[in-house]
């Protein structure tokens, strides 16, 4: 059954020159939500009743959900598919939600098992050590690292000492850790050995002794060394600021300025035009944009801070990694991210005074520890993602089972992030923002904390045209006009899409809808986004898909334009160019998403006066009304999104200058940089006036 919703009802006054009537959208009935249900049952926000789920027995997401959710002296049933370890992981989540803090050997057993109940540990270690005291808890720290146990096991256990200023071994047992041959326990001894030790060897030469020295293997490791030598105020002549707040925002995956490769999408775009904008407002001192860095990015610029633009920062966080780490890698690098982040957040010479995190994953919440170590005020954005579609995904007969793991990792993690931040925000959701995130986040009325959600705009940085013309734009359009020319249509349509290379934008059912539709008849295809030289396995999925789309269609192989990613000034200078009437072929723009929680490459495009298409699901209704000023899609299959490109091409110029005008005004009119950053600075005061007031 279909779970999209209906299109944006269009007024009923519509300007004379509005199109016709567009065909009707799917409408359905949504049944209800088994995992909402079951949520907002646990926070009492919902009458209780058991969930009816899809899928018929074995369910794994019903026996999951039940054991992290079910009501309290429920009857326990023999699971028939969920693991010993599901049972506990997920038993342990329901105790730290409801304010439990489970005894230190307990946590330290737990640090034997999956990398998720790990990160369980590593939330509520702190309250541990509270609850139960630093003597327990070094003894129960000393019993695991004199096991035999894994290296991954040993280097956790140092993390959680140096974590929380505990000492469970002493010096002479720790130095041949710091020699040890696994980097991670080495690492690890390594941060312990310096919070506890004023001497701190000057050099690797002091662990010879004990097994291993010589020279750092990596610049990871260099960096490592200086930081563990140096105090920590060695960033602080790098940055002179003014008076006013001290901001930080998170983009932790990707990279800032090479926004559609990899796992750099739409934020990086948002992140640096937003964090120029907060530098330019008014009491707000300077913006740190916290990233990652992999071991052959740090070998390529050691440098850890480096400015972007006037009042604006980008901090990299080293991470011990041979390649940029996605979110299912991060819980592998979280201890060893927060120890960094703390580091580097007290190295500036004055508070950093509240941090911005945007994701509910393993990297959000080791810089979520870092601001509570370091004593910076915490502002979250949460999103329903994945909960909206946990139960269209996994109440199947036969679900992917490490997919629907990491799934209800993410809605523990996210829980954990709206519990410690000091403001929760959403994204703008047409009215409905507030209202859908109170839904997948129940306990946020629970807890009395519903009055003060917002769901600030997002927006776009003004464009502004290059003093020099891009060497790439005239190649860019030459090859596009080429095509054009080739092209049998008197006048065809180019339908452009950009944005990275990923199974949730959709590219390859996009070419298969356009080929299905038969709208390679009538148009060309430019798809542009992924690294010239692929190495995410995400991105040559997608190409090898897309290749295999057009395999069998040699009239669509030559009707399609496969672009790498530009820069963001690259692709409004080329939308632009393509909007231009001068031109002898229709333009549009076209997203394939399966959903959009905004949509910040809609807007652009919305911008720069091209007619677009989107997706019913996610944000994009926010701004764009169907027939109005653009077209929703059900991008939900081939056929369906076939359909929408149909109605796109079909949409005489006239009527398509008109909604394009309409939604170029609504754009520049309502969504800009810098009325989200005027928004964000109000919620950032107000969090550190309360931080400074609890601090008094």
């Amino acid at each position: 059954m279909s779970r999209f919703p209906s299109a944006p009802a269009v007024a009923e006054s519509t300007p004379a020159d509005s199109p016709a009537e567009p065909p009707d959208l799917p409408v359905t009935t949504v049944p209800p939500d088994p995992f909402v249900g079951a949520r907002a049952g646990y926070w009492k926000q919902a009458l209780s009743s058991p969930p009816v789920w899809d899928s018929s027995a074995p369910n794994l997401l019903a026996e999951l959900v039940r054991a992290e959710y079910g009501p309290h002296g429920a009857r326990r049933t023999r699971p028939a598919v969920a693991t010993p370890s599901d049972l506990v992981l997920a038993r342990l989540r329901r105790r730290l939600r409801e304010g439990g803090v489970p005894p230190p050997q307990e946590c330290v057993r737990l640090l034997t098992g999956c990398d998720h109940a790990v990160a369980a540990v590593f939330d509520v270690w702190p309250d541990v050590v509270r609850r139960h005291g630093r003597t327990q808890a070094a003894s129960a720290l000393r019993r695991s690292l004199h096991g035999a146990h894994s290296p991954r096991t040993t280097a956790l256990a140092l993390d959680l000492a140096e974590a929380t200023g505990l000492r469970p071994l002493r010096r002479h047992e720790l130095l041949p850790l710091c020699a040890a041959d696994e980097r991670e326990i080495r690492h690890a001894a390594r941060r312990l050995l310096s919070a506890h030790d004023t001497a701190f060897p000057a050099d690797d030469t002091a662990f010879r002794a004990h097994g291993r020295a010589g020279e750092p293997e990596d610049m990871y490791e260099r960096l490592l060394g200086e930081a563990l030598r140096a105090a920590p105020s060695h960033l602080a002549d790098a940055v002179g600021l003014r008076p006013g707040l001290f901001i930080a925002q998170s983009m932790l995956m990707g990279h800032l300025d090479r926004p559609g490769e990899g796992m750099s999408g739409g934020l990086s775009v948002l992140l640096g035009s937003l964090g120029d904008a907060l530098a330019r407002s008014d009491h707000v001192a300077g913006v740190l944009t916290v990233v990652t860095a992999c071991v052959p990015e740090l070998e390529a610029d050691p440098a850890l801070l480096r400015r972007r633009d006037a009042g604006h920062w980008v901090l990299r966080i080293p991470v011990d990694s041979p390649h940029p780490v996605g979110a299912e890698e991060m819980g592998r690098h979280r201890e060893a991210m927060a120890w960094w982040a703390t580091r580097l957040f007290r190295s500036f010479g004055r508070p950093i005074d509240v941090l911005h995190v945007r994701y509910a994953d393993d990297g959000s919440l080791a810089l979520a520890e870092a601001a509570r170590r370091a004593g910076l005020g915490l502002v979250f954005t949460a999103t329903p993602d994945p909960h909206r579609q946990v139960t269209e995904r996994h109440d199947v007969a036969h679900p992917d089972a490490a997919a629907l793991r990491q799934d209800l990792h993410r809605v523990f993690i996210a829980d954990r992030l709206v519990d410690r931040a000091d403001r929760v925000v959403g994204i703008a959701g047409g009215g409905q923002g507030a209202t859908e995130l109170l839904r997948h986040f129940p306990q946020l009325a629970a807890r009395g904390r519903a009055g003060t959600l917002s769901a600030p705009p997002e927006g776009i940085a003004p464009y502004r045209p290059s003093a020099d013309r891009s060497p790439r734009r005239e190649p860019l359009l030459d090859t596009i006009d080429a095509a054009v020319s080739a092209h049998p249509a008197e006048r065809p349509a180019v339908l452009l899409s950009v944005g990275r290379l990923h199974p949730v934008k959709q590219q390859d059912l996009l070419v298969r809808a356009w080929i299905d539709s038969g709208c390679h008849q009538e148009s060309l295809l430019v798809i542009v986004g992924g690294s010239p030289r692929p190495t995410d396995p995400l991105e040559r999925a997608m190409r090898a898909r897309m290749d295999q789309a057009v395999a069998s269609c040699g009239e669509a192989r030559e009707r399609l334009l496969f672009l790498p990613a530009l820069p963001n000034s690259e692709v409004r200078m080329l939308e632009r160019s393509l909007a231009s009437p001068a031109r002898r072929f229709r333009a549009r723009y076209v997203c394939p998403s399966a959903k959009e929680e905004f949509g910040l490459a809609v807007l652009e495009a919305m911008e720069a006066g091209l007619l677009v298409a989107g997706p019913l699901r996610g944000g994009v209704p926010t701004y764009l009304v169907d027939g109005l000023n653009g077209i929703l899609m059900d991008t939900s299959s081939a056929s369906t999104l076939g359909d929408g490109l149909r109605r796109l091409i079909q949409v005489d110029d006239d009527h398509a200058r008109s909604m394009a005008a309409r939604a170029q005004h609504l754009v520049r009119s309502t969504y800009s940089s810098t009325a989200m950053a005027q928004a964000l600075a109000r919620h950032y005061t107000a969090v550190t006036d309360r931080v400074r007031r609890n601090t008094l």
